[in-house]
């Protein structure tokens, strides 16, 4: 700068526009003000156009389904006011529907969505809160989605005259190394047990020499001992066992169930081919089955999550797992049927799957689609015994009710 008033002099430079850019005209530009107040609130109503797929689930909650079951679970007047049921299932379904499933994802969405803060109502409840309300009303919240099923099929969004099964392993949260087989469980419940009974023994012999040493301090300084502590060896080892025990408790009584299950169905199917109807022989049928069952060595239990099982995924990889069954009718792929079960096959959710989705809709599939990994000859004779009577003699044709009969199994492409 020049004049003294500087610390040292520069040379003014001429601004030069750029050569390879036209000359700025005189644009206008839409009004821009970040900082802009508004006198009146903006109306949530403008947020969303009218078509928006959170504008029909904010009808279907508030005119539609019957809340009468997640109100009832509030007989308590006291209290600060909870959320608004209405709001909290507003964001439940909508976040399923377009599959935000997690809580703080939702409460997240309340906040940067235009979708779920019209839902909201511009409200923010925390995921807590979202969490709370969902494990409080769970059975409340299966029997909306059943609702919502009985809408589709007045909809005629449901038409049950075909349907498809199908599962897939959802891996769980544990690790396979952390299960062991009953085989394993049995041997190493008996090493534990003989290490167990030697620390005992070693420990009664140590405990009655601190006795005998106590009572000789005693009787020289008088009585201001302590009990002795069990040894620490001692106390993690019979924890182990307490675990293995668990364990084997679990495998026993899953084979029991099993063999209960199978027996009551293999007895009830005799009674309807022979015309009987004798209940208590069921259940003898039952319980017999249930005290011969014995756990097979290689069955596993897993002591992460102890629910989970050792299954093959669809990349032929061994993980610890769930298996997810779903019956979707074929006319809109409306699920009308789902469980997670523990059942490594298939074909051991069958009959269970579509008794579900006759439960749920009121009416079997006249036609069920499965692959080859449900076919077996106790789903083969289940199927056969729904089967109605029917004229159509073409070959592998169901008939007009019931489940499709085949006489072999065919993987569906």
């Amino acid at each position: 700068m020049r004049g003294g008033d500087g610390l040292f002099e520069v040379e003014p430079v001429e601004k030069k526009q750029p050569q390879d850019r036209p000359a700025a005209v005189d644009k206008r530009f839409r009004a821009f003000d970040p900082h802009q107040v508004l006198l009146l609130p903006p109306s949530l109503d403008d947020w969303l156009p009218q078509d928006h797929l959170a504008r029909f689930v904010a009808d279907l909650v508030d005119e539609v389904l019957d809340l009468g079951p997640v109100l009832a679970d509030y007989t308590e007047k006291r209290g600060y006011p909870p959320y608004d049921p209405r709001l909290m299932l507003r964001l439940l379904i909508y976040g399923y529907t377009t599959g935000v499933r997690s809580s703080r994802a939702i409460e997240r969405k309340c906040a940067d969505d235009v979708a779920f803060r019209f839902l909201a109502a511009d409200q923010a409840p925390d995921f807590r809160s979202i969490s709370r309300f969902r494990r409080r009303h769970l059975d409340a919240l299966a029997g909306l989605f059943t609702q919502l099923l009985h809408l589709a099929q007045r909809l005629g969004m449901v038409k049950m005259g075909r349907g498809a099964l199908d599962g897939t392993k959802l891996e769980a949260s544990a690790s396979k190394h952390k299960a062991m087989s009953y085989g394993h469980l049995v041997d190493k419940e008996e090493r534990i047990k003989a290490e167990i009974a030697t620390l005992e023994a070693i420990a009664a012999a140590l405990l009655a020499a601190a006795e005998a040493t106590y009572t000789a301090e005693d009787q020289r300084f008088g009585a201001d001992g302590k009990d002795t502590d069990l040894p620490a060896e001692l106390d993690r080892r019979e924890k182990r066992l307490a675990k293995l025990q668990a364990a084997r408790a679990q495998i026993e009584a899953e084979t029991a169930d099993k063999a209960r299950a199978h027996a009551e169905e293999k007895e009830r199917r005799r009674q309807e081919r022979a015309g009987a109807d004798d209940a208590q022989a069921v259940t003898d049928a039952g319980e017999a089955a249930a005290a011969k069952s014995r756990p097979k060595p290689k069955a596993q239990a897993n002591f992460t999550d102890p629910d989970s099982r050792i299954m093959k995924n669809g990349d032929g990889a061994f993980i610890q797992a769930y298996n997810a069954q779903a019956v979707v009718d074929a006319e809109h792929q409306v699920i009308t049927a789902a469980d997670v079960t523990t059942n490594a096959s298939d074909a051991l959710n069958y009959t269970t799957m579509l008794d579900q989705c006759a439960a749920n809709t009121g009416a079997h599939p006249k036609q069920a689609l499965v692959d080859a990994s449900y076919c077996s000859q106790t789903n083969l004779e289940a199927a056969r015994e729904r089967q109605a009577p029917t004229d159509r003699k073409a070959e592998g044709l169901p008939g007009s009710t019931g489940w499709p009969v085949g006489g072999r199994c065919r993987r569906a492409g």
